[in-house]
């Protein structure tokens, strides 16, 4: 329901761009601004890590493969998509939201290798409730809509608040991940899509993936709205 109306109003004519106050589409931005947000480019097709040359893969996916098959990032974590998603995360602008997943939704399509189904990475009970929505879950939502896929927003509960983790090795945070994740529904051979807003360690996809591949699923992969450097 909050997209529809937020599709409706930015539909109206008089809808300004959440950036330049220009008229915008139904995107909420208009033209100029959208084509001017920092598209990733060349990127790992595993991590979506930017890289500098055509190459395919990154050196640490490379030296060890992760437990994700691909991750698909619309655009870099740099000005203006960091301060739209600062917006959306942090401030309850629900129309950047809802502005980042029209356009993102366009960039990302998965042509090949759909997947059977979308799963937002969720919030654990006390951010939610401080918060009042899971930024992620209404991305998937979108997502789900522009690609016609199934969206399972209760797939994975956190069960355990994990704090910042920046003083501990991989190994370490993955397996703290890891405990704090349970699923709640059956997803036997599904290639399960993880749906985030930023990816910036991996470390919070990579034990959600682990924890589905475990449990039977056939394949995960991810999308995310923005990739930091």
């Amino acid at each position: 329901m909050v997209y529809h109306s937020l599709s409706a109003l930015l539909s109206h004519n008089l809808a300004q761009c959440l950036l330049c106050g220009d008229r915008a589409g139904e995107s909420g931005l208009c033209t100029p601004c959208a084509a001017e947000l920092p598209r990733l480019g060349n990127a790992c097709e595993t991590c979506a890590q930017p890289l500098p040359s055509a190459a395919r893969y990154c050196p640490d996916c490379l030296r060890q493969p992760p437990h994700l098959s691909g991750v698909r990032a619309a655009w870099q974590y740099a000005y203006p998509v960091n301060q739209l998603i600062q917006r959306f995360k942090y401030r309850g602008d629900l129309a950047a939201g809802h502005s980042l997943v029209q356009l993102a939704a366009q960039v990302m399509e998965p042509a090949a290798e759909r997947p059977d189904l979308l799963a937002p990475i969720p919030l654990h009970w006390r951010r939610y409730w401080r918060r009042g929505y899971n930024q992620a879950q209404l991305i998937a939502a979108g997502l789900g809509r522009h690609w016609q896929l199934p969206v399972r927003p209760r797939l994975l509960r956190k069960v355990v608040a994990t704090q910042t983790q920046s003083q501990l090795r991989r190994p370490q945070r993955l397996r703290n991940l890891l405990q704090s994740f349970a699923l709640r529904e059956n997803v036997g051979g599904c290639h399960v899509g993880l749906v985030d807003d930023v990816l910036t360690t991996g470390a919070t996809l990579e034990a959600a993936a682990q924890k589905l591949l475990l449990a039977g699923a056939g394949k995960v992969s991810a999308f995310v709205l923005a990739r930091t450097p």
